[in-house]
């Protein structure tokens, strides 16, 4: 091999084996900026999302009670509570169920437990969750969720 090829060869194998410092600062700032505009928006989306799998929960579980109602001829009482839907209670005769296959069902979104009332303030039993706040009122996403 020609030595006048080899030191060619040599050094342009040095000139080009990385990038510069101003190169990986400009990609960064590019990638920070990304980031500032992106994130924002994915926790916002985040946040609505946890309120509308709150507000499909709270249809099965209702849907549940009023299959409940069918077999029982009544509600689940407030002391029996939601766990009524996935255990028989000793005082419910012709339960037919679970109603609802697992009692994680009975969480909502935030690892709390709905809350149950019987009788209802909006309706014959009213069933929510207090959002992310865990109390009642908010907006946004610690807003009540319920089946009113």
């Amino acid at each position: 091999m020609n030595t006048s090829f080899r030191l060619k060869w040599l050094q342009r194998r040095r000139d080009d084996g990385g990038f510069t410092l101003l190169e990986m600062l400009v990609v960064l700032a590019i990638m920070g900026l990304l980031a500032a505009i992106i994130a924002p928006q994915v926790l916002k989306y985040l946040g609505t999302s946890r309120t509308q799998t709150a507000k499909v929960q709270i249809q099965n579980v209702d849907a549940a009670l009023q299959l409940f109602r069918l077999d029982v001829g009544r509600f689940p009482t407030q002391e029996e509570g939601l766990s009524a839907l996935v255990t028989a209670p000793p005082t419910a005769p012709g339960w037919n169920g679970p109603y609802l296959q697992k009692s994680a069902a009975l969480n909502d979104p935030w690892a709390n437990p709905y809350q149950y009332r019987n009788p209802g303030r909006h309706g014959e039993v009213d069933v929510y969750s207090l959002g992310s706040d865990h109390a009642e009122g908010g907006t946004g996403e610690a807003a009540d969720v319920g089946n009113w």
